[in-house]
């Protein structure tokens, strides 16, 4: 809004202010302003759609060159008929047509003007259409965050007197399938210096009836300008190194040729997994699923002691440093906690990824706190959906909810890629 129209806008509210004196007036006062500037902006659209209005001597005129000229081709070509002709004389207003349209401020019935030869195609409010810009968008938005169709409903009918069929919401969700699909098969750039790798556990009923635990697959990348992209959702019923390897196989299908570090939890086999796809590919393993899978086997009371003596490790200046605080760590709990000895020098070429980069690059690639970011968006806007009624639905329902988040908190550009700034 600018600040002309801004400054209308406090004016008209100072005016009308000491006539407002409960909410029902408030609610009537804005349907009323929002028909009337509606059936406004129509008649500017007939009016750009017809031309300046001229005099009403030049419409006799142009009036009686029409009727002259009409009767003398109608004699010329009587019997010859033209499909795509326009009609003859012309085109002026034609009256208005009403119709009900549903949105924000409830119903409202909206005088459209009609013109003679029936071209006026409105562009606010397009021929068939009954629901206002918004509506549909506030609509998703509630199915979006878990609420049932019944509740959607009573919602919509308390907020807005508006009814909302099932069909309806069906219908709204059944038109995102598309734009599901074309943003999960988009091109994707050729290099993301970083992506990170994590699932999600959702429940979805299968075709027998059956609820199990399934895995939404979430990959995030950082592209060259720092920006990360939500690159896509796979679902599968349980999280392995084998199904991450046809996530991988997707990527690549879709135009990433390379990777420069990739940044995933403690899973068995994913490095194997990555390096097959992308053999030029460092991974880096986060060092919090590290440490928590390292506090499984620690005692209570040497579980702050044996925390600093790893934080030593990942937080050492350089590489040297880091091996050295290895050994100490080694000397110190082999004989209580070997098995933590073990994962990590067997990790090791993960683990030290890090130490090829610049601190601030570090603090980027040492946890998947990003992606762990993105789950939580999901959590937040299904948690109140306990089980799916399919795949698709389970898909489908996660890309609304980032989307949803997305549109309130960062920029969604027209492939549909989440962006947000990566050293926040």
């Amino acid at each position: 809004m600018d600040a002309i129209l801004r400054d209308k806008a406090e004016q008209l509210a100072k005016e009308i202010a000491g006539s407002i004196s409960t909410q029902k007036d408030l609610s009537d006062l804005m349907r009323l302003m929002t028909k009337s500037v509606i059936e406004k902006i129509l008649d500017v659209e007939m009016t750009g759609h017809l031309g300046p209005r001229p005099s009403r001597l030049a419409m006799a005129a142009a009036d009686s060159s029409a009727l002259v000229q009409g009767i003398a081709e109608r004699d010329a070509t009587e019997a010859e008929v033209v499909d795509d002709a326009k009609p003859a004389g012309r085109n002026r207003r034609n009256g208005k047509s009403f119709k009900t349209v549903q949105g924000e401020s409830g119903k409202l019935t909206i005088a459209t003007p009609r013109d003679r030869h029936g071209t006026f195609e409105p562009l606010l409010i397009p021929k068939h259409e009954r629901r206002l810009a918004g509506f549909d968008d506030k609509v998703l938005a509630l199915y979006a965050k878990g609420m049932s169709t019944r509740d959607i409903q009573e919602l919509v009918k308390t907020l807005y007197d508006v009814d909302v069929s099932p069909t309806l919401i069906s219908s709204l969700t059944e038109a995102l399938d598309e734009e599901v699909k074309a943003w999960h098969t988009r091109r994707l750039e050729a290099v993301f210096p970083i992506v990170y790798f994590d699932g999600i556990v959702v429940h979805v009923r299968g075709a027998s009836g059956h609820v199990a635990q399934h895995t939404v697959y979430v990959a995030l990348g950082v592209n060259i300008t720092g920006h990360k992209e939500l690159l896509g959702l796979w679902l599968a019923e349980t999280e392995g190194a084998k199904f991450w390897l046809s996530v991988l196989t997707d990527l690549r299908n879709r135009g990433l040729s390379d990777i420069f570090v990739a940044c995933v939890d403690g899973l068995a086999g994913f490095p194997d997994a990555i390096r097959a796809a992308f053999p030029q590919t460092k991974v880096q393993l986060c060092i919090v699923h590290l440490v928590r899978a390292a506090l499984r086997y620690v005692e209570d009371k040497d579980s702050k002691a044996v925390v600093r003596d790893l934080k030593k490790i990942y937080q050492a200046a350089t590489l040297i440093e880091a091996e050295q605080a290895l050994e100490t760590f080694a000397q110190a709990w082999q004989s209580q906690y070997p098995t933590i000895v073990k994962t990590w020098r067997t990790r090791w070429t993960d683990i030290i990824t890090l130490f090829d980069f610049p601190p601030p690059i570090r603090k980027a690639i040492s946890t998947t706190n990003a992606i762990e970011s993105v789950n939580s968006v999901i959590r937040k806007f299904t948690r109140n959906r306990k089980i799916y009624p399919n795949q698709e639905s389970a898909l489908k329902i996660t890309f609304m909810a980032i989307r949803e988040a997305s549109n309130g908190s960062s920029q969604l550009d027209p492939s549909r890629s989440l962006y947000v700034s990566c050293f926040d």
